[in-house]
């Protein structure tokens, strides 16, 4: 015989009720605990960049050692981008990824692949338009490294910390500017074929301290205590030491004697 709800004594009626709320309860922490560690176990964001190994022509014997090291020097960098995404989880603005990871690889896969470029056209028609595979982006996880591949970890999340102040200066204090050893008069004599090609080069470092400042500008408030040297001296020098090496190369293409020790000049520093 089924008995009715309201038949039920009152004390028994209050014991299904709550061992039901309690059930519930449970449940709901259950599934919250079940998120939590999905969250946690979220597989991480890779850095992917394009191939070049496979996008260069022959390679002339002579070239080949040269190539390879840099070819290597491109995982190395992939593999510091990542382990950066990693190290630097959590700081920074909605940008820091962009300004302090990706756009320092591509400066650094820039002068890689000039170099590579260069060493090719020491023995054979110079290739062109490699800068082209230097920019690299955010992908999903499980990457390997390669030359111009992709790595792995995750993308920091947008925070504000109270680092993020004291990158660039004191808010309300005028912003630092960049100084840099000067070139032009520690180059020996310039021979009147490398002429052009050497101002022109000139004028690339001063349009280079020219974007790094306003780049102080523009990111002031962005990053942790190193945002500065990571996100803008750092790929400042390394797009310097290119420079540098075309100048050298130009001048020792006319003289026979490229001139040393220039890239000791490619490091800046910050004024103010």
């Amino acid at each position: 015989m089924r008995m009715s709800y309201a038949a039920v004594p009152r004390k028994f009626r209050v014991a299904a009720v709550a061992l039901g709320a309690a059930a519930v309860l449970g449940g709901a922490v259950v599934v919250a605990t079940h998120d939590g560690s999905a969250n946690a176990a979220t597989a991480a964001a890779t850095i992917v960049c394009p191939s070049v190994k496979d996008k260069l022509p022959a390679i002339p014997a002579a070239s080949q050692a040269e190539v390879t090291r840099n070819l290597a020097l491109l995982d190395t960098q992939i593999a510091e981008a990542n382990k950066r995404l990693i190290t630097t989880k959590g700081q920074g603005g909605p940008n820091f990824v962009n300004n302090a990871i990706l756009g320092p690889l591509k400066d650094k896969r820039i002068s890689t692949i000039d170099r590579i470029a260069i060493s090719i056209g020491r023995h054979a028609a110079k290739p062109t338009g490699l800068d082209a595979l230097a920019p690299c982006s955010l992908g999903g996880s499980g990457g390997s490294g390669g030359s111009g591949g992709s790595g792995g970890a995750g993308t920091p999340a947008p925070v504000t910390t109270s680092a993020q102040s004291s990158a660039g200066g004191a808010a309300g204090g005028a912003a630092p500017t960049v100084n840099c050893p000067s070139v032009q008069d520690k180059l020996p004599a310039v021979p009147a074929a490398a002429q052009a090609g050497v101002t022109a080069e000139l004028a690339n470092l001063n349009k280079e301290i020219a974007e790094a400042n306003n780049r102080l500008i523009t990111s002031r408030g962005q990053g942790g205590p190193n945002f500065i040297n990571n996100a803008i001296l750092g790929p400042l020098k390394d797009k310097r030491i290119a420079v540098l090496d075309r100048i050298a190369i130009d001048i020792g293409r006319v003289t026979g004697s490229k001139p040393a020790g220039l890239d000791a000049l490619a490091a800046c520093t910050l004024n103010g």
